[in-house]
C-alpha cells in the first residue's frame, strides 16, 4: 500500500488485502482535523448509498477520536 507520508511506510497490511500500489490515507486520533474529515466522509457516503453499517461505523470512529482528543490532546497535522 502506498502511504502519503514516507514515515508511515511501517504501517502495513499483514493480510495482504490492499494492493502494494494502492494509495491509502491515514488519519490519526491526535489530528484535530481527523474526526471532521470522517464525519464529512460519512455524510457523503450516506448520500452515495453506502451501506448504513459502514456509515455508522465511520461516525462511531469519529466519535471515538473526539473522545480520545478530549482525554489526551490534539494538534494540527505536521510532517517529520
Amino acid at each position: 500500500m502506498k502511504h502519503a507520508r514516507e514515515d508511515y511506510k511501517r504501517i502495513q497490511d499483514p493480510s495482504g488485502l490492499i494492493p502494494e500500489d494502492e494509495p491509502v490515507f491515514l488519519l490519526r486520533g491526535q489530528d484535530v482535523l481527523a474526526s471532521d474529515t470522517i464525519y464529512f466522509w460519512a455524510d457523503a457516503a450516506e448520500k452515495a448509498g453506502v451501506d448504513s453499517k459502514m456509515v455508522e461505523a465511520a461516525r462511531n470512529h469519529a466519535v471515538a477520536m473526539d473522545i480520545w482528543q478530549a482525554k489526551h490532546f490534539s494538534k494540527v497535522p505536521d510532517m517529520p
